[in-house]
């Protein structure tokens, strides 16, 4: 009886969790339904009119374009680097390895807004040093977005490589395979679940970054996150609620597509 109520107790707990996790997304998509001209409770009526606006206004549909081409970019950066990175420390022992490993995943336990503050100093003075533009230029916004994406790489690559079987690659070296070859045939088919992973996160931590790119983003050049904050500084109406659910729907899509195909759970 007492184990009976203790997963009562239990799965009441994280149900009420879910819920609130879950409960705000749920009110997002509802409000980008709503035809009251002004934000407000209970709604007027429901319409699909906000989403039609919010495609239409240039800046929006410029800013979703630049975000996603951004996180694209962030992703590949993150990719070559974090990958090789990975690699090296999990299959090589050498000096200082644990101190490389932590400066990789900084980026993660860096506030956002800091670490956009002290990149944007970084440019700034690299700028000084080297008499040429980094701050405000699109090179500048890529190499912070594929700092911030790179962590995830890391984490997830070398989570997946310490749980291969390093038998295979070594019977596979005693075969006589080159190091090209056993990485390509062996180590890359077994690790590619965190590698996918990687690469949905990457998108997705690029993709919904504000801090570092509202202090590196050029003139002429938004991503939506600096785009929906623009705009709610003076309307307040459903508008931003649709972008917002669109971006709920991609990202969601892009989660269940990767978990389908690349059994994401493996990777962590």
């Amino acid at each position: 009886m007492h184990a009976k109520w203790v997963n009562r107790l239990y799965a009441t707990m994280s149900a009420a969790v879910v819920a609130f996790i879950l409960l705000p997304l749920v009110g997002i998509v509802w409000v980008s339904f709503f035809s009251n001209r002004i934000l407000s409770f209970p709604p007027e009526g429901y319409t699909l009119d906000w989403y039609v606006r919010a495609w239409g206004m240039d800046v929006f549909r410029d800013g979703f374009v630049t975000s996603v081409q951004t996180a694209a970019c962030a992703t590949l950066i993150s990719l070559g680097l974090g990958v090789p990175a990975s690699l090296a420390l999990t299959r090589y022992r050498f000096i200082g390895r644990d101190a490389i490993q932590t400066l990789l995943l900084a980026p993660m336990i860096v506030p956002g807004i800091v670490g956009g503050a002290a990149l944007f100093i970084a440019f700034i003075e690299l700028e000084v040093l080297f008499d040429h533009q980094i701050a405000g230029t699109l090179g500048g916004l890529l190499i912070a977005h594929g700092l911030i994406a790179l962590p995830w790489t890391v984490r997830l690559v070398t989570a997946s490589l310490a749980g291969t079987d390093r038998s295979i690659e070594e019977a596979a070296a005693s075969l006589g395979a080159s190091s090209l070859t056993i990485f390509r045939r062996v180590t890359l088919p077994s690790i590619r679940p965190g590698i996918v992973a990687a690469a949905l996160f990457s998108f997705v931590i690029s993709f919904i970054d504000l801090e570092k790119s509202i202090f590196l983003v050029g003139a002429g050049r938004t991503t939506l996150q600096i785009a929906l904050v623009n705009y709610l500084e003076w309307n307040l109406d459903s508008t931003v609620a649709a972008v917002a659910t669109v971006q709920i729907v991609i990202i969601g899509t892009l989660l269940l597509a990767s978990d389908r195909y690349a059994k994401l759970g493996r990777a962590f």
